[in-house]
Order: structure tokens, then sequence, then C-alpha cells
């Protein structure tokens, strides 16, 4: 059985990223959504927020998906969890330096993990969070960008 960890911030999930996850399910038969709770960055959800959100959308359609929250290095996740793979999505150029240098020092930490990247699908290719939080924040309409349930909790939040 292969298990792959799909690490991020996820603040919010996005329809992108909730694509890179299905499509993950390609190469690996159980995926593990990693929500980073990084106490460096000031995040509009908490991490149980986040991991519930997700828990919402994908973890109830697929019975492969687990999510969980970690902090730390996304290798120790890895090890923490038996991953064999580490699912990275890729919008543009600039997220692939970005990924590769952050993959490349995942391999000299952990080699017997493999990073893959997915392509983001060009209906999500323009999607952030930052931009679906933005959006909101000033009342636009973010319901073709997010799952009922996250557009829901960003319209209490702001």
């Amino acid at each position: 059985m292969i298990r792959a960890i799909y690490p991020g911030s996820f603040d919010p999930v996005t329809l992108g990223h909730m694509d890179i996850a299905e499509r993950a399910l390609c190469v690996a038969d159980e995926l593990v959504i990693g929500v980073l709770n990084n106490s460096k960055k000031t995040s509009l959800f908490s991490a149980e927020e986040r991991v519930k959100m997700l828990q919402d959308t994908l973890g109830i359609k697929h019975s492969n998906i687990r999510v969980e929250a970690f902090t730390g290095l996304t290798v120790d996740f890895a090890r923490k969890v038996n991953a064999d793979i580490i699912i990275r999505g890729l919008r543009a150029v600039t997220d692939y330096e970005y990924e590769l240098q952050m993959a490349q020092m995942n391999y000299k930490l952990l080699p017997d993990v493999e990073t893959i990247f997915l392509m983001a699908n060009i209906k999500y290719a323009f999607l952030s969070s930052s931009v679906i939080k933005e959006v909101a924040l000033y009342g636009g309409d973010i319901t073709n960008f997010v799952p009922p349930v996250v557009a829901e909790r960003l319209r209490e939040k702001f």
C-alpha cells in the first residue's frame, strides 16, 4: 500500500487544493492531508478549524483520505505517518522554484520519501488561499472557488 501526504496550510481549503488531493489518489492508495500549524504565521482559521473543513469536504467523500494537523518539519510528519510520497501542487513557475528547493531539502533529510508534483488544473491555477480571503473580506462571491462549507465559514469570519 502506498501512503502519501499532502502538506499545507489550507487557510482555507480551495477547490484547487481539493483537485490536487483527489488526483493524488491516482498515485497513492491512501492520502493523509497534513494541516500545518505554523506558529510563525497568523492564520485566519485555527488548525482545528482547517482540519474540520477538510474532513467535512474530502474526508467525508473519500474513505482513503484522512486529515491531521502537524507542527514542525514535513519530513517528520511523513515519518510519523509512514508516508512513501509527498504530494505538492504547482500553479506556476514561481511555485516551482520554491517547491524544488523544498523537495531537495526534504530528500536530503528523508531520502526514502519521494516528492511528486501535480500541476494545478487550469480551472484553478489562479487560485490561492490569500486571494480567496481577500475577495471574501470585501464581500466578493467566492462560491465558485471553495467548497460550500468553506464559503459559509468565511462569511462567518468576515
